[in-house]
């Protein structure tokens, strides 16, 4: 899932906190409406699909006088959430006839999901399959070092999984100092293990889907170019940490972070002796591992992680055109047995998922009703993320200014090449993504203005998606506008400083590797 919005607690030497993602929307909201005063309005013709047609773009005049926009500044959430397009008009508000424009069913999912999550999470499964693999991989270094980013990548494209991985640090680290390696293998193994993951999202929704969503196409186009991207970039990046672990375990001086006061008894320690159970998340990381391994996975745990996998696989296969994909149309007759399932569908399946997954771990009506309702509390900031953003696109089209902004970057992407647009796109949102790190909040505000440009540039809008989350994947695995980053570093002890050291040379590799995937998939499409 995308980083919280709640970042930990900086050192008090390190001065001013950065502002969460919830401000920078708000400071955003009434950036753009200031700003609507100044760019004129404008608007492109459409075609049958809604799409602007290129070369299309003429003035008009909005007609909103400063009580009509002070108005959708003051109801700009609420437009963000339940607004109705006028089919006439274009013009949104909450007590307007047409279409949906807010992105009530985006919140709902975002919420329905998080109460699924919440409710595996609750069962003790998910934590205690990973660290039983841990435990038995825990005498063959590469192995273990393969297999925990593998899983951690695998849940990160599918759901995100990233803030998660916090609890893990006091399993993993006392692990790899056993093994003979320092602090900054178990770090990289965490954190760009399942950052790798949620920056090829193949259908991540909070990524992936929230894009898709505002990018109006279906969360599975462009399936194939994620997973083929997410199979090589996975790759590079298991042996990048690997690499680094044997020269450290080779030659401890080579270590970039160094070792602790006690780091190295780990090293002399049998790696056999152990590793704390998945559920003693209380253990500081460091600390030895207990003489038990963990508990090995009982018939219910096995029942969940089953009802799991089962059902993000159902989660693939309702949401892929399975026509598109078989036969290389966009334009292909969808199959009979095609579900073409969206947003409402899949709140629903989250939200029966996790009724499911509480009857099959036998929590009790009282304490399954509590997790469901505390896991869509918990998921809330997103989905107020979401909201917001919303809500700063429904001032841009009240006020009629999104078409002139289209139209100003209209020049530069005329002609050009589609590699060289679709590596343009990855290399813009770098930027964003630092200041919005909050993953759904910047593809509901970026992709209103990026899907249109696609068309223009004559690439898939699924491209498009691709690049946005890869630049927001590879800007979260080393800012420190992320919980997930700042808190794994200081969870494992090292200093952040070093991990940047450390990860570098990877993020150079995989800024070539991205340019090279996104450029490929826009020629071929």
């Amino acid at each position: 899932m995308e980083p919280p919005l709640e970042e930990p607690e900086p050192p008090k030497s390190a001065g001013l906190r950065f502002p969460s993602a919830l401000t920078i929307l708000a400071i955003v909201t009434v950036a753009v409406w200031i700003l609507a005063f100044v760019v004129p309005s404008g608007t492109y013709d459409r075609n049958a699909e809604g799409a602007p047609v290129e070369g299309t773009y003429h003035r008009v005049d909005s007609g909103r006088s400063f009580v009509d926009r002070l108005n959708d500044l003051f109801l700009s959430p609420v437009n963000g959430l339940y607004g109705i397009q006028d089919a006439k008009t274009g013009q949104v508000g909450p007590s307007l006839a047409g279409e949906l424009y807010g992105s009530a069913g985006v919140f709902l999912f975002v919420l329905a999901i998080g109460a699924f999550i919440t409710v595996v999470f609750a069962t003790g499964a998910l934590d205690r399959g990973i660290g039983l693999l841990a435990h038995r991989l825990r005498e063959r270094g590469a192995l273990l070092i393969a297999g925990v980013m593998t899983v951690f990548s695998v849940l990160g494209t599918v759901e995100g999984f990233a803030e998660e991985t916090l609890g893990f640090y006091g399993l993993i680290v006392p692990l790899m100092l056993a093994l003979g390696y320092d602090r900054l293998v178990a770090t990289g193994t965490i954190i760009v293990g399942a950052g790798i993951g949620v920056l090829c999202s193949t259908v991540n929704p909070f990524a992936t889907g929230v894009a898709s969503s505002a990018a109006d196409i279906s969360l599975g186009d462009g399936i194939v170019l994620r997973f083929v991207m997410w199979l090589v970039l996975t790759a590079v990046s298991i042996l990048y940490v690997v690499r680094y672990g044997r020269r450290v375990q080779r030659d401890p001086s080579k270590s970039l972070s160094g070792f602790l006061p006690g780091d190295r008894d780990h090293a002399r320690a049998e790696p056999a002796g152990g590793a704390r159970g998945p559920g003693e998340v209380n253990r500081s990381p460091g600390s030895s591992p207990g003489p038990e391994g963990p508990p090995e996975l009982t018939g219910t745990h096995r029942l969940v992680l089953t009802l799991l996998v089962l059902v993000f696989a159902f989660m693939i296969f309702s949401v892929v055109p399975w026509s598109s994909a078989l036969t290389g149309k966009a334009d292909a007759t969808p199959y009979g047995w095609e579900l073409g399932w969206s947003f409402p569908q899949l709140a629903a399946l989250f939200l029966v998922a996790a009724v499911l997954v509480g009857v099959a771990a036998r929590l009790g009506e009282a304490a399954l009703s509590s997790t469901i309702i505390q896991g869509a509390a918990d998921f809330i900031s997103p989905a107020l993320v979401i909201v917001l953003a919303r809500g700063v696109t429904v001032i841009m089209n009240n006020s009629q200014i999104t078409d002139t902004v289209l139209h100003s970057i209209e020049g530069v992407v005329r002609g050009a090449p589609s590699a060289l647009f679709a590596v343009l796109v990855f290399v813009v949102n770098l930027p964003l993504a630092f200041l919005i790190p909050s993953t759904s909040g910047h593809a509901t505000l970026a992709m209103p203005i990026l899907a249109p440009l696609a068309d223009f540039a004559g690439v898939s809008r699924a491209v498009v998606v691709t690049a946005w989350q890869a630049a927001s994947g590879w800007m979260n695995l080393w800012v420190p506008t992320t919980a997930v980053t700042i808190g794994g570093v200081a969870l494992a002890k090292v200093g952040y400083n070093k991990y940047l050291r450390f990860v570098a040379p990877l993020l150079a590799i995989l800024f070539v590797l991205i340019c090279a995937f996104v450029a490929a998939g826009a020629a071929l499409t």
